[in-house]
């Protein structure tokens, strides 16, 4: 016979009874009492150097919303991967998207689409379960997992393991519909309220929690990546959504889910909020890497283009066009910008012409060109 069984991350709860019973877990509402060691201090010391940093360097770039609006397609892009999605950069960059979309690119167009409305949302709204919902109904609105009551939590039981398993054998099972709710509403409690514990440990214990209890019946992860970067705003430690954290969780994703759950098997907070520490560090120092990657080679090609005189003034409306668009076509280019087909088709020859795009297919009827040297510094580990 199953009992309830209790530790310090939560409580086995059974449900139902006979061949029919399950038992899922009820988490602990934050915070936990933690162990604060040399390591995880000179951690965090870390991540909040590499995180301010990031955030000066996005405060006072010129041109950082180009970049940002680049960076949240990488984060939707690498948080999608993470949870099996096929796509790479170019297909979410397609000029042709509308024509060309698949499920795996729609996934990932609907993350854009719900971080952009998020990252608005949060000015009108605290950070609290309504807005959680609101993205949720954005990020599932016509894809895959659309009939999974998109925008409301769960009033059923969900489970986590490998395809087609059942209940009886998952890898974890979240809490039940009722706990579901209980410790969402404390999770909103916390994320709102005071603490003595620093703002990037507090987010490693929400973000971790947020996946323990799995309020959804589809797009957990999705969300629960979004809600650190949420957070970390509503705190002010970053003025602009420059961190794309699923770079350091993609790259050790198998860590990132055992890190998880041996907090619920060992009641070892601490470890995770250690990898979740290195994992902002090496996040945010790759993304200001970037950023001085992108802004060097932003600022030598507006040089070359500078050069050409009068005859540049067009050429420089395209190259403001391509740094927000890397993959580009004549005809959308024209349209987009108001100028003629054959006026957007002489630049943009120019612009291949110094070096600065390529031509990516061999159509004659429909030329496809890409901003090659921006895309290679973007594409890295996607």
């Amino acid at each position: 016979m199953w009992r309830n069984t209790m530790s310090i991350a939560g409580t086995y709860i059974t449900n139902l009874s006979g061949d029919a019973t399950y038992q899922s877990f009820r988490p602990s509402p934050l915070p936990p009492e933690l162990n604060i060691d040399n390591e995880m201090l000179s951690l965090l010391t870390s991540a909040t150097k590499a995180i301010a940093e990031l955030d000066t360097l996005a405060t006072y770039i010129p041109n950082i919303n180009l970049f940002v609006s680049m960076y949240v397609r990488k984060e939707a892009l690498l948080s999608s991967q993470i949870e099996g999605t096929q796509a790479t950069l170019e297909d979410v960059l397609d000029p042709l998207i509308e024509e060309n979309t698949n499920r795996n690119v729609a996934d990932v167009v609907n993350y854009i689409k719900a971080t952009e409305f998020a990252l608005d949302r949060l000015n009108t709204l605290p950070l609290c379960n309504k807005l959680l919902k609101e993205t949720h109904a954005v990020l599932m609105q016509g894809v895959r997992g659309q009939e999974k009551n998109p925008g409301e939590f769960r009033i059923s039981q969900n489970w986590i393991g490998s395809q087609g398993s059942s209940i009886k054998n998952a890898r974890y099972i979240p809490p039940n519909p009722q706990d579901m709710a209980e410790a969402m509403s404390d999770l909103e409690k916390y994320m709102n309220g005071d603490d003595s514990l620093d703002v990037l440990i507090r987010a490693a214990l929400i973000h971790y929690q947020f996946e323990t209890i799995h309020p959804f019946l589809d797009g957990n992860g999705r969300i629960g990546r979004l809600l650190i970067t949420l957070f970390l705003m509503e705190k002010k430690v970053l003025h602009s959504p420059a961190l794309y954290i699923s770079y350091y969780l993609k790259l050790n994703r198998v860590e990132y889910y055992d890190r998880m759950s041996e907090v619920r098997a060992k009641n070892n907070y601490e470890q995770w909020v250690r990898f979740f520490l290195l994992a902002i560090k090496e996040s945010s120092e790759e993304a200001a890497e970037t950023i001085l990657r992108l802004n060097s080679l932003h600022n030598k090609n507006v040089s070359v283009i500078d050069r050409l005189g009068r005859q540049g003034k067009t050429s420089r409306l395209i190259f403001d066009y391509i740094e927000k668009n890397p993959i580009i076509d004549i005809g959308k280019t024209s349209h987009e910008l108001g100028v003629s087909f054959n006026t957007a088709s002489s630049h943009i020859n120019r612009l291949i012409e110094h070096g600065i795009l390529v031509q990516t297919n061999n159509s004659e009827r429909r030329r496809v060109f890409a901003y090659e040297e921006y895309l290679s510094i973007l594409r890295k580990n996607t």
